[in-house]
């Protein structure tokens, strides 16, 4: 069963991961910033916004987001991967030992195995060996999911851009 997966935790793949990337003139220090930056947006909390932007340290990313005003779960959930995707499509392909890191992956299921995240990781840590068993995940994996689906997009030869065109819209056609 093993093989069917790429188990990662706090590796490049994360969204903590340092690696500058751009989305037009807007510039991400990591893909945890642009899911809170656009978290942020999608909440029009403008402050917020401004401040994910302006810092730099992930864990102050993760805290300012959890701090968005107007946030409800079900608007939230409408968007959250969305949002993941487009970011990683961005991370990875603006850098190329990034890219080159996620598509050695190859077929397999990208599966971040946090031990305590039940909604982006599995619940289940690297070295719990449950975690061979999809059964036995207790977390939702997004993260992973919108790994997988970000290498196939970039696999593909599709538009980066044009991933953050689409999210553009649809987060103003709300």
């Amino acid at each position: 069963m093993a093989e069917r997966y790429h188990f990662f935790y706090r590796s490049p793949l994360g969204q903590w991961n340092r690696k500058p990337f751009f989305e037009g003139t807007l510039k991400f220090c990591c893909a945890e910033q642009y899911m809170m930056y656009y978290k942020a947006v999608l909440f029009e909390d403008a402050e917020s916004a401004r401040l994910i932007l302006a810092e730099t340290e992930p864990r102050l990313h993760q805290r300012l987001g959890r701090a968005v005003q107007g946030f409800t779960h079900a608007r939230w959930s409408e968007f959250r991967e969305e949002i993941v995707f487009v970011g990683n499509v961005l991370k990875f392909s603006q850098n190329d030992d990034l890219r080159a890191l996620l598509l050695a992956t190859g077929d397999k299921l990208l599966v971040e195995a946090s031990p305590v995240d039940l909604i982006w990781g599995i619940g289940l840590g690297e070295d719990d060996p449950l975690r061979l068993d999809e059964k036995n995940w207790r977390g939702l994996n997004l993260l992973g999911q919108a790994l997988t689906k970000a290498r196939e997009y970039l696999k593909a030869g599709q538009s980066p851009e044009a991933a953050s065109l689409a999210l553009q819209e649809r987060l103003t056609a709300r």
